[in-house]
């Protein structure tokens, strides 16, 4: 397996099942961490859409509620679920981890940083900052919190690694 492939990574689902990142081969990713008291937070009914807007393509989002910044994570497990399904969720959100600094998640820490992932170094500094992965597991880019999921910078990178050979 690639070492520069997401591909290698498990995770937990919001109920504690271990999920392998593998299952989401060929399939472009938006990966988020997100919190329920953010000011981004509206961004989750954005996600929705950008799902929608992709829903007969190879496309999926990750969330990874994080309580890193300002506590504004509070909710743990199936409260995260029930938030989530306000905005009308249609995309996997994960079990809460951290995102940065010494104890962030090891995908975090790859994500992050470009001598794990081979392309680019940024860590998220706030809630709702995005990564964009490839087909193949690699990241192709990213985004700040500010960043809008339906901007137009962001649905662009989106067809264009979809329809990529």
């Amino acid at each position: 397996m690639d070492s520069k492939s997401i591909y290698r990574f498990n995770v937990q689902a919001l109920d504690g099942e271990p999920v392998n990142l593998s299952d989401y081969k060929n399939k472009v990713l938006l990966i988020v961490n997100t919190a329920s008291q953010c000011g981004f937070t509206p961004q989750l009914k954005d996600l929705v859409k950008l799902k929608a807007e992709f829903a007969d393509k190879d496309f999926e989002i990750l969330a990874f509620p994080s309580n890193d910044f300002g506590g504004q994570e509070p909710l743990e497990g199936q409260a995260i679920a029930q938030f989530c399904s306000n905005y009308g969720n249609n995309f996997p959100v994960f079990d809460k981890i951290r995102v940065r600094g010494p104890y962030a998640d090891p995908l975090y820490k790859f994500l992050g940083d470009k001598k794990e992932n081979g392309v680019l170094s940024s860590s998220p500094r706030w809630n709702f900052h995005k990564y964009l992965i490839d087909r193949n597991g690699q990241v192709a880019d990213y985004f700040y919190p500010f960043t809008n999921p339906t901007s137009s910078k962001i649905r662009k990178k989106i067809q264009r690694l979809l329809t990529a050979v």
